[in-house]
């Protein structure tokens, strides 16, 4: 039986977001500890669990068809792989940094300087940009202690919270983009194995979807259901039935979670009580 192979961080919180996603989706995966590669027990799925910047190479080579990545590592490793959906974890910056101390006007303030990064051609690129050429100082693991040892005057690296650079005595200055976890796919990936591509990805939208809403149910006078509505068109219409009581409805909706609270305030104002919330597991378009 054809199975499509999909590659994920070896270990670290990707692999954790990974793993959950998928489960999510409803796949099970028969892996014991250190293993490289398992079997999903009910999708035709094997997963292989690869250093994250190694995983670009395995995509170009189509040694694996489809990889849940850093979309940071894909730019800086792989040119010429798609991207199919983004996941929405895993966020960070792409940023470059000098030390606290450090005056900072524009980006043209590094032509010349040094840069230690584990991202050349990102740098190198976006430099390019603005005209600017630096002396990039290629180095694997934590940059952020190059500029404390006199190795380099900046560095360029992930930024997730800052705090990393903050007890490193260094400072964000520029953002060169943003970056979350990705679905890349394979330019080699099959035609049997895209249609296993398109069922994985239809699971994996319901699962999104769902993490961005809210299931909501309030009690309505019927006297204000109109403006009420007006607050909450959800995906089509709102649901709306009589409740026990003479003179009220009970309203069912979804709600985006990103204007949650302001659309509850508003509900309030306009009459609705007994508002419950209530999480959506899946939510199929």
């Amino acid at each position: 039986m054809t199975k499509i192979r999909i590659a994920i961080q070896k270990s670290g919180r990707l692999n954790e977001d990974s793993i959950k996603l998928l489960k999510d989706c409803g796949i099970s995966i028969d892996n014991g500890k250190d293993q490289l590669k398992a079997d999903a027990r009910n999708f035709p799925m094997e997963v292989f669990y690869l250093r994250n910047g190694d995983i670009p190479q395995y995509l170009k080579d189509g040694v694996v068809d489809i990889a849940i990545i850093g979309e940071n590592v894909l730019i800086e490793k792989g040119e010429g792989i798609a991207i199919h959906e983004k996941l929405g974890f895993s966020k960070c910056k792409v940023s470059l940094a000098v030390p606290k101390g450090t005056q900072y006007s524009s980006v043209q303030d590094f032509q010349g300087k040094r840069i230690a990064t584990s991202y050349p051609n990102t740098v190198k690129k976006y430099l390019a940009g603005k005209n600017v050429v630096s002396d990039l100082h290629i180095i694997n693991g934590s940059v952020e202690i190059a500029p404390n040892i006199g190795l380099a005057d900046a560095i360029c690296d992930i930024v997730s919270s800052g705090s990393t650079l903050f007890k490193n005595n260094l400072k964000e200055v520029e953002v060169m983009f943003t970056s979350e976890a990705v679905l890349a796919v394979s330019p080699k990936i099959s035609e049997d194995r895209k249609s296993i591509l398109s069922k994985l990805q239809f699971r994996i939208q319901s699962v999104l979807t769902a993490r961005q809403s809210k299931y909501i149910l309030l009690n309505v006078p019927n006297d204000k259901l109109d403006a009420i509505i007006k607050i909450i068109p959800g995906m089509r219409s709102p649901t709306v039935l009589p409740l026990a009581e003479e003179g009220w409805s009970s309203v069912h909706t979804v709600l985006d979670k990103h204007t949650f609270w302001e659309v509850i305030d508003e509900l309030k104002q306009a009459g609705a009580e007994g508002i419950l919330v209530c999480p959506i597991e899946k939510m199929v378009l």
